[in-house]
């Protein structure tokens, strides 16, 4: 089984020893219990501590014994026949069969998260030849995740691969690897706050087709809300059936706040799901979130019989995601060169790009130039030639979002759980999982892992891993009473990971859409990628990898311009014979 391990043989700049330089600067702290190292937006914790001094000293150490894992995942949702993943197909394959050029483009890409990636592949598919640049030693950008010394992974976030997203679900299937989403049932499953230890579900009934699996499983559903209150929320939810996309564009400028008092929307729907919704899909609460997020969420959701079913990864991002598409890039003539961290944009004198300067001195060119880094990270590496540019002006409004992701190792495996993702409904908890038992890699039979997203992290992220974790137990409390209490009487922690990202997803809230940028810049041969870029799918892996496609549709559509310009070039750099 290929696992997809780093090696400084299959990865240009690869290293043992991980640098811990990132692009922003600032802030940079260090405290009793973990070093905090800003890598890219990330200001990211390592540390094998533990919550208190009855624990120091504690690891959590893997039997040599191999784990047979017993939960029980789903098949494969029927997704091949949906417009929207049938229309990612197309865009795909329009890579493969275009006409071959007679001499490949050179195209340096900036960032190997999931958008830069995406760019490098359907390049290299066109037949040209990415040169994929990493500032830190490890893939994924967001879905970065590292192994600490007992061999257990942490995360920078909790991903969640929809049956909405038919990008990724296309990207999975060509590079042959979709036997590692472990599907798990159509359910969505919220922890009851004013029942402390109970949930309620969202049960989708597999015989019934989109929309009406979603609407049976709001029906049935009489925990949450009541039945006027399901009636006053569908009424107001009329307009966005009836009007369509260009509805749900013109809710860009309101909240979810008030477009629900528009709507006469109750304020229980708010407290039940909104809060919820909001805090999953961007981190912050629904008094910030444009309604235009939550609409095309709902939108993706119950237009399709398997869009809101979620499947999670069999293993930590970088090498069973990010590795094989490295594989496929470098198997077609491309390169991915990590610790290549760009310093500084060159200008030529016409205002086009000259090359991508390193922070290690080096200089790389290419006929082509793609930033995928975060819109904070580009914000930084704009020239100052191109801060007046309307295209590059209207960024400022786009800033990433602080979100901070909790993993705790329990000395005792957590019954009052489910193998799947669950909406905690808490005022400082999103959504959270027990790895333990719905990842394969991470399967332990005898002690839970939880990982957790702790949002809206704003008032947070400078707070010390040992506040977080207190935090987070007291919150676990209420969700585990009979097993877990905040001062560790009952179930006990045995080691944590706190992993912060100061800047995160870029922040949806109202008027942000006319800021997000089209993937080809003004200027010439110059390119963006991102999930903050103009595509349907707002800030998410699906949205990462739709970028990158549109990025590289670009190019490839301006690719004989492109030529061209590179051979002028090289005329201009021959010397004339006296």
């Amino acid at each position: 089984m290929d696992t997809g391990c780093l090696s400084s043989m299959n990865i240009t700049g690869a290293k043992q020893v991980r640098s811990f330089v990132g692009q922003l600067h600032t802030q940079r702290c260090f405290t009793s219990s973990s070093v905090h190292a800003h890598k890219s937006s990330s200001c990211t914790t390592f540390g094998l501590t533990s919550l208190g001094s009855r624990n120091k000293g504690k690891r959590l150490r893997r039997g040599l014994a191999a784990l047979q894992v017993v939960s029980q995942d789903l098949p494969r949702p029927p997704l091949e026949n949906t417009i929207n993943y049938l229309e990612a197909g197309q865009l795909s394959s329009s890579f493969r069969s275009s006409q071959r050029p007679s001499k490949p483009l050179q195209i340096v890409i900036a960032g190997a998260g999931l958008a830069g990636l995406s760019t490098a592949k359907y390049l290299a598919d066109a037949g040209h030849k990415p040169i994929l640049l990493e500032a830190r030693d490890v893939l994924g950008g967001k879905l970065a995740a590292w192994k600490d010394e007992d061999g257990d992974w942490y995360e920078t976030g909790l991903h969640i691969f929809f049956g909405a997203y038919p990008n990724v679900q296309n990207l999975f299937g060509e590079l042959g690897i979709n036997d590692r989403l472990q599907w798990k049932e159509h359910s969505m499953i919220f922890a009851m706050p004013n029942k402390p230890g109970e949930y309620s579900r969202f049960d989708f009934p597999e015989v019934l087709p989109a929309p009406l699996n979603g609407i049976w499983a709001i029906l049935k559903n009489n925990e949450m809300l009541t039945w006027p209150e399901k009636v006053k929320f569908a009424i107001g939810l009329l307009p966005a059936m009836l009007g369509g996309q260009a509805y749900v564009e013109a809710q860009d400028g309101l909240t979810v706040s008030e477009w629900m008092e528009k709507q006469g929307v109750p304020d229980r729907v708010n407290d039940e799901v909104f809060i919820a919704m909001s805090k999953a899909l961007n981190f912050i609460n629904p008094d910030e979130l444009s309604m235009q997020c939550i609409l095309i969420a709902l939108n993706r959701f119950l237009q399709e019989k398997h869009g809101s079913k979620m499947a999670f990864l069999d293993g930590n991002p970088p090498e069973r995601l990010c590795m094989p598409i490295v594989n496929h890039i470098q198997s077609l003539g491309g390169e991915v060169r990590l610790n290549s961290r760009i310093k500084k944009i060159e200008l030529n004198p016409d205002g086009t790009v000259k090359h991508f300067a390193l922070s290690d001195g080096t200089q790389v060119t290419g006929d082509a130039y793609v930033c995928a880094a975060p819109v904070d990270i580009f914000k930084l590496l704009v020239p100052d030639a191109w801060k007046e540019i309307s295209y590059f002006k209207k960024l400022d409004k786009l800033v990433g979002v602080p979100v901070i992701n909790v993993h705790i190792w329990f000395d005792r495996k957590l019954k009052n759980t489910y193998d799947h993702l669950l909406f905690s409904r808490s005022p400082l908890l999103s959504v959270y999982a027990d790895m333990s038992v719905a990842c394969k890699e991470y399967y332990d039979p005898n002690r839970s892992m939880l990982e957790l997203v702790f949002a809206p992290a704003e008032e947070w992220i400078g707070r010390s891993d040992a506040e977080i974790i207190e935090a987070t137990m007291q919150e676990l409390a209420k969700l585990f009473p009979d097993e877990i209490a905040a001062d560790q009487s009952k179930a006990k922690i045995l080691k944590y990971h706190v992993v912060k990202t100061p800047r995160s997803v870029y922040k949806t809230i109202p008027d942000c859409e006319p800021c997000r940028p089209l993937q080809r810049s003004p200027i010439e041969g110059f390119y963006l990628a991102g999930d903050y870029t103009k595509q349907k799918y707002l800030a998410s892996m699906e949205g990462a990898v739709l970028s990158g496609k549109l990025c590289a549709q670009s190019i490839v559509e301006d690719s004989k311009l492109l030529s061209r310009r590179s051979q002028e070039s090289l005329k201009a750099e021959v010397p004339v014979a006296s």
